[in-house]
């Protein structure tokens, strides 16, 4: 819903491949695909991704996602941090 987040650097690799494959679900606009997605997020996210980003990103082949590392740490377990968000 935000189209950035800040997040451990672990977490946004592990999420990056998921959001791209919803994203190019999305891209597809058909009824199916966006059944699809109401299956798996909230329907506020799918309408978003479906009507909002997968639209801008129609010429595009890959990649929608980009994750910025930074110099900041986690306080409490010194997690490297990142921020991921939509190019």
């Amino acid at each position: 819903m935000e189209e950035r987040i800040e997040t451990t650097e672990a977490r946004a690799k592990e999420v990056r491949p998921q959001v791209e494959k919803l994203v190019t679900l999305a891209k597809k606009q058909n009824l199916a695909s966006f059944r699809i997605l109401l299956s798996r997020l909230p329907k506020q996210s799918a309408e978003k991704l479906y009507y909002e980003i997968a639209p801008r990103y129609q010429e595009r082949r890959g990649g929608y996602l980009r994750i910025l590392k930074t110099v900041v740490r986690r306080k409490r377990d010194a997690a490297k941090k990142a921020v991921i968000e939509f190019v």
